[in-house]
């Protein structure tokens, strides 16, 4: 990719409880890019979101966006800056409804009424699915609207970078085929990039340019995601050693 990286994240290390999960990261995203981070069931894929923003302890390494380093220590000022984080279990609030939803998650606190209308518009266009249902309790929608909420409510603020972690959790696959063409639309229509962490490999390839894989906390593979999904023995050593 010649683009400048709008995420750069070298050396990070991570862990919990004094116990190391993520060793040494380096991995980039760049303007309207969609990058892949894979690795089988522990890995540490969530761990390394959670630690670009906040969530979990980085114990070394730095994540700069637009070549600024972010406060690692800080997870507000990390999404003030521009880091949108779709977590794995979505963390939807189930009596709240849509449109509650996107209205909290508008950075602006949309002192206009005009500002919250477009706000909720936008994410309307990728979602047109959500429109009937914005008066809705959230704990009522199917797994797949609740995704829809989610990616919205982080889409709110138009992030310069968004990390979604196992989108496809208990969805069917069309559902995810789904979602993520919206993302690969998105990524390419706004110019975010996309860091996707996804346990449907062929489909997240198919809409990724390049892919990152973790095995034991280290990076196995670094490469362009067509390349990975063309060789099977490249990805089966991925996720499995030689």
């Amino acid at each position: 990719m010649s683009a400048a990286p709008i995420l750069e994240v070298t050396g990070l290390c991570a862990g919990y409880d004094g116990r190391t999960v993520l060793h040494d990261l380096d991995l980039t995203v760049a303007t309207g890019e969609v990058v892949c981070l894979l690795g089988a069931n522990g890995a540490g894929k969530s761990t390394a979101l959670g630690a670009m923003t906040g969530l979990v302890r980085a114990t070394s390494g730095t994540v700069a966006l637009d070549g600024e380093p972010l406060p690692l220590s800080s997870t507000h000022r990390i999404a003030r800056a521009g880091v949108a984080h779709v977590p794995e279990d979505r963390s939807l609030f189930p009596s709240l409804t849509v449109r509650d939803h996107l209205r909290l998650a508008d950075s602006r606190r949309a002192r206009r009424r005009a500002d919250e209308v477009d706000a909720v518009a936008r994410v309307l266009d990728w979602f047109p699915a959500l429109e009937r249902l914005l008066s809705r309790r959230v704990g009522l929608l199917s797994g797949g609207e609740q995704q829809m909420v989610a990616i919205g409510r982080a889409i709110m603020s138009r992030p310069r970078v968004l990390l979604i972690d196992e989108m496809s959790l208990g969805l069917a696959p069309l559902v995810v085929a789904s979602l993520l063409d919206v993302i690969g639309r998105l990524a390419a229509d706004t110019g975010c990039g996309v860091l996707l962490v996804e346990q449907h490999v062929a489909l997240a390839l198919g809409v990724a340019s390049r892919a990152t894989v973790l095995s034991r906390g280290r990076v196995t593979f670094e490469g362009p995601a067509d390349e990975l999904a063309a060789s099977h023995d490249t990805l089966v050593a991925s996720y499995l050693g030689d």
